[in-house]
């Protein structure tokens, strides 16, 4: 399967990736560079049109919609044939999870590439029979999208390079993820009505969220990782550098618009002008003093799902208190002002109080280039650097 190495080696530096996610398509061309800095010449963003009720077959209609007019602007440009094209998936369009196994014997036995992909093809096979529900709408198919080893221990300690080895307890966390094949083939057939690959290499934006953050923040070994999309948001624990539980619940970004659209018996669109407005301090006195109280309200019913989240993924450990959060930049403040507001488990299940960073284009700044004149969309600039720092290594 591959999991221990990768011989894939391209000459031409040129990368395509998009980023698909709840609230938006996002997708860029950038140069891989052997410093480990990719230098991102254009990238492209198309916001998903927000419905009422979420419905998985219109949704991913208009994520679709979204992809295709994102993948016409990049081909527009005219900047070169990518190389290879990467597809960064976010909830809901994945599943993902840590899965530990486990093996001991009696007598010491030899860790072969043989004994490791049967115990992961086992592995994968469980993982696939719990997921199946979450596709059940299509034809309840499903395939592996991502699958990388985190850790192997024998005997009880961390080996880097276990295969061929002799021992008698084997340890292995291995981060699979996958996807349901009719969202992936549409993904493919959009993609490929503008560019030409021979596959898109799917990955999920979780890994790349946490790898750029363990690389830039080495001494933090335990931290949180949220991801708020449009309709979910994402809890990921990471101890000693290792991702070991996520966990998810249905309220995103868009909660907010819906929550205020009926509030004030606007549209959609209405509710996120107004929303924009009160942020920027525009909006009417009686207005604003309304808004107030309905984002209170909001606030606190994503709070308590927030929490409801930490209680179930702590079990018997300790919640880390250093959270790096992914959200447009616009909602930044709001929901970094939420999580800091949080008292309950800051205080039972955590050591001090949380501290709330957003990974924004500054912070980002030192490790990646920019051609001039190119948005800088933090998601983008995340995938690219992770991206190209797998590129340089193979």
């Amino acid at each position: 399967m591959g999991i221990f190495s990768n011989n894939n080696k391209n000459t031409n530096n040129l990368i395509l990736v998009f980023n698909i996610r709840s609230s938006s398509v996002n997708g860029a061309l950038f140069e891989v560079q052997s410093s480990g800095i990719p230098k991102i010449i254009f990238s492209a963003q198309e916001l998903i049109k927000i419905k009422e009720n979420v419905d998985i077959d219109h949704f991913l209609l208009s994520t679709i919609k979204s992809l295709k007019i994102v993948a016409s602007k990049i081909y527009n440009a005219r900047l070169g044939a990518p190389s290879r094209t990467f597809c960064v998936l976010s909830s809901p369009w994945y599943v993902f999870q840590t899965r530990v196994i486990n093996l001991t014997k009696n007598t010491p036995f030899i860790f072969t590439p043989k004994l490791a992909d049967e115990l992961i093809k086992k592995e994968i096979k469980f993982f696939e029979e719990e997921n199946l529900l979450k596709y059940s709408h299509l034809d309840n198919k499903v395939q592996v999208i991502e699958l990388k080893n985190i850790k192997t221990m024998l005997n009880g300690y961390e080996i880097s390079e276990p295969l061929n080895k002799k021992t008698k307890e084997l340890e292995m966390n291995i981060f699979v993820s996958i996807g349901g094949e009719q969202i992936l083939k549409q993904i493919e057939d959009t993609i490929g009505k503008y560019f030409y690959f021979k596959k898109i290499e799917f990955s999920s934006f979780i890994l790349s969220f946490f790898t750029v953050v363990r690389d830039m923040y080495p001494k933090q070994e335990n931290f949180l990782l949220v991801d708020i999309g449009g309709e979910v948001t994402d809890i990921s624990m990471v101890k000693k550098n290792t991702l070991r539980e996520s966990i998810s619940f249905p309220l995103g970004r868009n909660f907010l618009t819906r929550g205020v659209a009926s509030d004030l018996g606007c549209t959609l669109n209405e509710a996120d002008s107004i929303i924009s407005l009160f942020k920027d301090g525009h909006a009417e006195e009686s207005i604003a003093k309304k808004l107030t109280l309905i984002l209170n309200k909001l606030r606190m019913e994503w709070l308590k799902k927030f929490q409801e989240s930490l209680a179930n993924l702590s079990k018997d450990i300790s919640i880390p208190s250093t959270i790096y959060i992914a959200v447009d930049k616009d909602l930044v403040d709001f929901f970094s002002e939420t999580i800091k507001s949080e008292q309950f488990s800051q205080y039972t299940l955590t050591e001090s109080k949380f501290e709330v960073i957003f990974l924004n284009t500054e912070l980002l700044n030192k490790i990646v280039e920019f051609k001039e004149n190119v948005v800088r969309e933090p998601f983008l600039i995340i995938d690219a650097i992770y991206i190209n720092r797998f590129l340089i290594k193979t």
